[in-house]
């Protein structure tokens, strides 16, 4: 993709999905980064469900930690690969109270430092908490980003490089939700509707479609 495609699909982008958020409800940074520990492998619509009872009653570090880590389980073991989960945050709960004074930090570096937190959980809460421009690389960002060609890594380290790179910075953290949001309606994992895309116009994959049907 060159340069002049790159524009194209961002400003294609940003016209149908300009309107579109974070799946995750939050109402504090504090929120949102439990939120997006339990989004691995899990939906958005499921973590919510699960949030919208937790938060009613545990929305702090200090009420998570009132609770034992089978009583966290429970409430979180639809979200899936919650042992693994719980452990976590009842780690990551502590590390805010003893490092931070209960405060979610902003940086990539001490964010990446708490249990069970990576780049993309990291990415995903100093863009939407903190209004710090960031790509998170979740599978829907990796797989679109690579079949219109706006990336071209082998993982979500090298395709989040390529994106900070082909995307000005200004429009990193929207951009995001905007793959995303593509990759979930129209660039699906299985069977992508490339009839109907709005990107058909510029997107690597695509292109290289009609090609081969015009040979």
């Amino acid at each position: 993709m060159n340069k002049e495609r790159r524009a194209q699909a961002i400003a294609i982008l940003e016209d149908v999905y300009g309107h579109e958020k974070c799946g995750l409800d939050f109402q504090s940074p504090f929120e949102l980064l439990i939120a997006t520990m339990l989004s691995a492998q899990c939906t958005d619509v499921r973590v919510n469900k699960v949030t919208s009872e937790l938060y009613k009653a545990y929305n702090t570090p200090e009420k998570i930690l009132s609770l034992t880590e089978d009583q966290l389980l429970s409430r979180i073991k639809t979200c899936g690969l919650a042992n693994t989960k719980a452990k976590n945050i009842m780690k990551t709960c502590h590390l805010l109270l003893s490092e931070y004074g209960g405060e979610v930090p902003r940086t990539m570096e001490e964010l990446t430092a708490l249990p069970g937190v990576g780049r993309k959980t990291a990415n995903v809460v100093m863009s939407n908490a903190f209004g710090i421009p960031a790509i998170a690389v979740d599978t829907h960002v990796f797989r679109v980003s690579k079949r219109i060609g706006l990336a071209k890594g082998n993982n979500v380290n090298q395709v989040e490089k390529d994106l900070m790179k082909n995307i000005p910075k200004e429009k990193w953290s929207r951009a995001h939700h905007q793959l995303i949001w593509h990759g979930r309606k129209v660039c699906t994992a299985r069977n992508p509707h490339c009839e109907s895309c709005p990107l058909s116009v510029c997107c690597d994959t695509a292109l290289r479609q009609q090609k081969k049907k015009t040979i």
